[in-house]
């Protein structure tokens, strides 16, 4: 089965600044994949070319078997995005938030009530279906956001930052909702995070970027020996990354990453 994430040298320029370098990277169908690294390593930023809101400045890339470049209506029909920022209407209620979502893919008007209150069912929402979203807690929130993204339901889910700002145990609730999308549609998910916890918990392999480039690649548990004995992923984090940005990582992003950041703890919290 060929990899539902495919990249060839992908590269992603800013005038002087190289934001993403060269990256080859495989996801195979049906992977829970973390994309690690520091504010300003890239990640983002390849997000976003994956995903077809950002041209590459060079290289290739495939996801769910479509070009980027090519065919990007057909990757576009083909994924799921749920960004760091929020992406809810607070004004509207959960069900009109996901019948806006049903619209917008396109689904039939046959199919989109069921499909509608599956996806409620699924993300434990159903008893507050009606409920305005800005009443909702930030675990609530994310869920309903996944809930959006998977409407149709896509073959590929990017999650950028999914749990940022949420307390632990609305944390480990999105995590149950992830896994249960893996396992119960294979679908095929790739997310950051900087909770090294997280990526251990969720991720069969995880890869490092920093300073654009991809640094290492493997399962949490191989990363974690590679750091040292007795070490965990965020020890290999620091081993693979270094302790601090460089100058070109903070130009990066680092500013706008951290501001984006607590905008959105502030509104989830």
């Amino acid at each position: 089965m060929p990899p539902a994430i495919s990249t060839h040298e992908l590269t992603r320029r800013f005038d002087a600044l190289t934001a993403v370098d060269a990256l080859t990277l495989d996801v195979q169908t049906g992977e829970v994949f973390g994309l690690l690294g520091p504010n300003g390593a890239g990640k983002t930023t390849t997000i976003k070319m994956l995903i077809t809101l950002l041209p590459p400045s060079g290289g290739t890339a495939s996801v769910a078997g479509h070009d980027i470049r090519r065919e990007p209506r057909l990757v576009r029909r083909s994924i799921g995005y749920v960004p760091q920022l929020l992406s809810s209407d607070g004004a509207l209620s959960a069900r009109e938030n996901l019948m806006t979502s049903a619209r917008l893919y396109h689904l039939p008007g046959a199919d989109r009530r069921a499909r509608i209150g599956e996806a409620l069912e699924f993300m434990g929402l159903e008893s507050s279906a009606d409920r305005l979203v800005r009443t909702f807690s930030g675990g609530m929130i994310r869920r309903l956001e996944i809930a959006q993204a998977m409407l149709h339901r896509p073959e590929v889910l990017f999650l950028d930052e999914p749990t940022v700002g949420l307390d632990p145990t609305a944390r480990r609730a999105v995590w149950g909702h992830i896994r249960g999308l893996r396992q119960a549609e294979g679908t095929t998910i790739l997310l950051t995070t900087h909770y090294m916890d997280e990526a251990a918990e969720l991720c069969g392999r995880v890869g490092f970027m920093h300073l654009g480039k991809l640094v290492a690649l493997g399962t949490p548990a191989e990363l974690s020996a590679q750091a040292g004995p007795g070490k965990n992923l965020d020890d290999a984090f620091s081993y693979f990354t270094g302790s601090g940005l460089s100058e070109a990582g903070e130009q990066g992003g680092q500013y706008r990453d951290v501001a984006r950041t607590r905008r959105t703890a502030r509104r989830l919290g």
